[in-house]
């Protein structure tokens, strides 16, 4: 690896926030954004002949100095254009623009995770395109969701505030959610992984905590908390919980002093805004570094088979992991160039996390040429479809200046099964 930087970015609808590896402190850091403050307002101004963004431009929206553009993530995630002035913009370069001007502190990117509130494959695909035209290669460009950088970020803290299950509070203009993130336990008798998911487990308006946001005098704010209290009760009821985090905007005002001793009680509680950033910074380090990841996070789009090939390693047959549980469907994509021997076809083993079965799926050779002293080379292509297909292609690539291409191509759908939620069940 080079001396670039190792980062985790944040992004929602209404603003950005930057978190970097420091090797001194072995510990993410995040960018300031004023005082006390990381939250990148996600807005783009255009004025004197210059793109400006956050703070600035914000500051240009206010007086009303210049054009300038807001909304540009949802919009961007639906491929639409935002009319402003009579004019036409498109949201993706906008988008593409606000994350350009955001990271130009930072000369050399080696890996980015971005942090989203929901993931999915067009957001994937569209963050992975926006890293590769900021010079990042493809294969250093991870998406995901706010629960899956929770679950990093908890599992680079201390082991007692994960011991059990760990709690999160998330409170915005609209709405307050809580998540519980839990282990799961592997059927498989010799599996030494750890997997674990965060799962919604509670939900309320502001409405239903009579308008926390903002609190507007005393009465309010003591009914607010009475209520948050009862919604904490209710979270906890039948649970160990070791650790809680508040995070949001609606937390930033000290509304909630009786529901705080609740929270704390045998527990640790913290209030702050950028462990998504974090989260996803100990992701990329992790992914950089080619850390093996515990705990292997596991949601709906996860994969719960594993994909196997046989092959010959230092004289032993051997069932060589081509992709792993626990990895994003629309992520998964990867090929492979194996030496051949003398063989019919390739086996393929998929194997379910879940029920534990193992099928064997073969994929034929016939019209392969056949080649001594180990000169027949293959291309080995999986591609997914979604969490439940898969394609394997086999191509003849030739083998240097010795032997050209065949032309031979082969493929197979493999049936994975598929999620459908059925990591549930693992408890």
């Amino acid at each position: 690896m080079g001396k670039g930087y190792i980062l985790g970015y944040d992004i929602n609808d209404l603003y950005g926030q930057i978190s970097f590896y420091n090797f001194e402190d072995e510990e993410p850091e995040t960018v300031s954004a004023g005082t006390n403050n990381y939250q990148i307002p996600l807005i783009l101004a255009f004025f004197n002949e210059r793109w400006v963004y956050g703070k600035e431009a914000k500051r240009l929206e206010i007086i009303n100095e210049g054009v300038a553009f807001t909304d540009f993530f949802s919009k961007a995630r639906k491929r639409e254009k935002i009319e402003v002035g009579g004019k036409s913009y498109d949201a993706v370069w906008l988008l593409a623009k606000f994350i350009q001007l955001s990271l130009e502190q930072f000369d050399k990117i080696e890996y980015i995770t971005f942090s989203v509130p929901s993931a999915d494959v067009d957001m994937y695909n569209l963050l992975k395109g926006l890293g590769q035209h900021l010079g990042i290669a493809k294969s250093n460009i991870a998406v995901q969701d706010y629960q899956e950088s929770f679950c990093h970020f908890m599992y680079d803290q201390p082991k007692e505030l994960w011991q059990y299950e760990a709690a999160l509070f998330s409170c915005n203009k609209k709405e307050m959610k809580a998540y519980m993130l839990r282990r799961l336990s592997s059927r498989k008798r010799d599996d030494p992984n750890l997997y674990v998911t965060v799962e919604e487990v509670a939900g309320a308006t502001i409405e239903e905590l009579s308008a926390i946001f903002p609190v507007m005098d005393d009465n309010r704010a003591r009914d607010a908390d009475e209520k948050f209290k009862t919604f904490i009760q209710g979270v906890f009821e039948k649970k160990v919980v070791s650790s809680v985090f508040l995070t949001g905007e609606g937390f930033e005002n000290e509304w909630f002093p009786n529901s705080l001793r609740v929270l704390c009680n045998g527990r640790r509680a913290f209030v702050g805004n950028n462990l998504y950033s974090k989260g996803a910074c100990y992701y990329s380090y992790k992914r950089m570094f080619e850390e093996q990841m515990v705990p292997i996070y596991l949601d709906h789009t996860s994969l719960l088979t594993r994909l196997c090939l046989r092959v010959r390693e230092r004289g032993k047959e051997i069932w060589h992991p081509l992709v792993n549980w626990g990895r994003h469907w629309y992520e998964a994509d990867n090929e492979w160039e194996v030496i051949l021997e003398d063989t019919q076809d390739l086996e393929v083993q998929v194997e379910s996390l879940v029920g534990g079965e193992v099928k064997i799926e073969r994929i034929s050779l016939e019209g392969l040429p056949v080649r001594k002293d180990y000169s027949l080379r293959v291309l080995i292509d999986v591609m997914f479809f979604d969490d439940r297909t898969c394609k394997v292609t086999v191509k003849d690539i030739g083998f240097g200046e010795f032997f050209e291409s065949s032309g031979f191509k082969m493929e197979k759908l493999i049936d994975l099964g598929g999620s459908s939620g059925q990591f549930n069940s693992m408890s």
